[in-house]
């Protein structure tokens, strides 16, 4: 006799997740510091995760929680300090205000340099093209990106695309909360390859 409990997925389907988990073994790196924009964070590290990757969450000092510019918590495992691009497969780059902090730091350009140079995943939504602009990644790279960072993205010679996603080899960026779902589909689809190779 099998007993069931409210909430619980039947063993076909528990089963069937197990068995697709695209990402076992890849790991990705995500930043966080306060003013990220909550659902840009949350919902790559969840599909990541969801998909059998690990996601490590790096901010300034480890061990602190951060609010996202709508007041949800994000505590980090790690200081960016402490981050090597060869540790990890890519990096995906929330928005919010937080990039516009981060971009300031000459580790968090590092690490960001050394994944473009690397071949690794870059991925930023949103407001988190900055830290790529300011790290000096995107001349001659197909990106989009909010609005508000076009001028930025285009000054910093970037080629602009006014789409829910662009996906230019290693480089993967997406306008606003509401593009997630294609982002999310585009990183999945790079790591996969790169956890492939």
């Amino acid at each position: 006799m099998t007993t069931s409990f409210p909430g619980s997925f039947p063993p076909s389907f528990t089963g069937s997740m197990a068995a697709h988990r695209p990402l076992d073994g890849v790991r990705v790196l995500t930043l966080v510091g306060d003013d990220y924009e909550d659902l840009e964070l949350w919902y790559p590290k969840l599909r990541i995760e969801e998909a059998g990757g690990h996601v490590t969450v790096a901010g300034m000092l480890a061990g602190r929680t951060y609010r996202g510019k709508h007041g949800y918590p994000c505590p980090s495992d790690a200081s960016l300090a402490d981050m090597e691009a060869a540790d990890f497969h890519g990096i995906v780059i929330p928005g919010g205000w937080m990039p516009d902090a981060l971009r300031r730091d000459p580790k968090v350009l590092s690490v960001v340099r050394d994944f473009a140079s690397q071949g690794r995943l870059v991925a930023a939504i949103c407001h988190g093209g900055w830290i790529p602009i300011s790290a000096g990644v995107y001349r001659g790279v197909r990106v989009t990106g909010s609005p508000g960072i076009k001028d930025d993205l285009i000054n910093a010679g970037a080629i602009w695309s006014d789409e829910p996603v662009v996906v230019d080899r290693h480089f993967v960026s997406s306008r606003r909360p509401a593009d997630l779902p294609a982002f999310m589909a585009a990183v999945c689809d790079v790591l996969a390859g790169v956890a492939a190779t």
